[in-house]
């Protein structure tokens, strides 16, 4: 009787304790600690509210493919993705819709109307250089700059066709030097020219590589530099092409049939309160919640008017041409 006994009480407390394991646990793809500062504010989401997001160091496009794969069971319950990879997602049916607290404050052509997915924060393309590694070389200041043989074997840019920050990167190279969504023969000649400098071509975030000296100029997101001048006191700089540059908006997106959605919807809506947003300012990064931004982290990025030379697209039109831009990067020049 007594084991029978154990036996039913045992089986009544193992759902209870999935269940509150569910609770306290959601599961991110593409959520790097050494990326935009997501270990401080991943640790202040456990602190505040209990929840523990693991770090995933894939990149936007490894998400987007692993969340398809696994789409008849998914794993993940949600995804820290480029604008165009979450635009992406939604279109294949991969994502559920879920407007945060603050999904009001976000500027319509940063987010889903619906919500299936919204941004968080955003920076801006240009060069992470680290300047003791550069030596007496001069810092360059324009996309033509790189493809002066002085800079060979220093500088590295992000896969394009895997990682965000890559393909958004060529673009930005494309249409600052005379290109747009329909022609990419600027971008792609200046992928040619650049293969000569032999340039390092990473699908993961480079930042250590950086400030190591190992790559001295990556076309990154002025965040990571910012961070590595005024965080870790590097000898590093972060420039804005004089010819321009795009945004880099990133965005969450609640995949559909989530695991632990309810406890995701929760980290969400943490991610848009001032406390989330004011996490990420500190880390340079531009929240979209700009009311958030402290006073005190104001003056260390860069002024507005470098940031007028940074273009605005139609991001669904930016989405919609990445892979004929991918393709024609592994027809050309890969």
């Amino acid at each position: 009787m007594f084991k029978r006994s154990l036996i039913a009480l045992t089986l009544m407390i193992s759902p209870m304790l999935t269940a509150a394991h569910a609770a306290d646990m959601a599961i991110c793809y593409s959520c790097p600690e050494e990326w935009a500062d997501w270990g401080s504010e991943l640790r202040a989401v456990k602190k505040e509210l209990g929840i523990t997001v693991p770090f995933d160091a894939k990149n936007s496009g490894q998400a987007l493919s692993q969340i398809v794969a696994e789409k008849n069971n998914p794993v993940a319950d949600m995804a820290n993705l480029g604008i165009t990879f979450a635009i992406q997602a939604q279109k294949l049916g991969v994502t559920e819709a879920y407007k945060p607290a603050h999904f009001d404050d976000i500027p319509a052509d940063l987010k889903d109307p619906d919500g299936h997915w919204f941004t968080v924060y955003s920076g801006a393309v240009g060069f992470f250089i680290n300047k003791d590694a550069l030596g007496d070389r001069p810092v360059p200041t324009s996309w033509k700059d790189l493809l002066k043989p002085e800079y060979r074997g220093l500088i590295g840019y992000y896969d394009p066709t895997s990682a965000f920050i890559g393909y958004i990167a060529g673009m930005a190279a494309n249409v600052s030097l005379g290109g747009s969504l329909d022609n990419f023969d600027p971008g792609m000649n200046f992928y040619k020219e650049l293969k000569k400098n032999e340039p390092i071509v990473v699908n993961q975030t480079s930042y250590a590589r950086v400030l190591s000296g190992e790559i001295p100029i990556l076309v990154d997101a002025d965040f990571n530099a910012l961070r590595g001048k005024y965080k870790d006191q590097a000898n590093v700089e972060f420039v804005l092409p004089q010819e321009g540059s795009l945004p880099v908006p990133y965005v969450m997106a609640l995949v559909k049939g989530a695991p632990h959605a309810e406890a995701t919807k929760k980290v969400f809506d943490f991610l848009l309160s001032d406390q989330g947003q004011t996490i990420w300012a500190k880390a340079y990064l531009r929240p979209v919640r700009i009311d958030a931004l402290p006073k005190d982290a104001t003056d260390k990025l860069l002024p507005a008017s470098e940031y007028a030379r940074v273009k605005t697209l139609d991001f669904n039109k930016v989405a919609a041409a990445q892979k004929s831009f991918q393709d024609r990067y592994l027809a050309d020049v890969r």
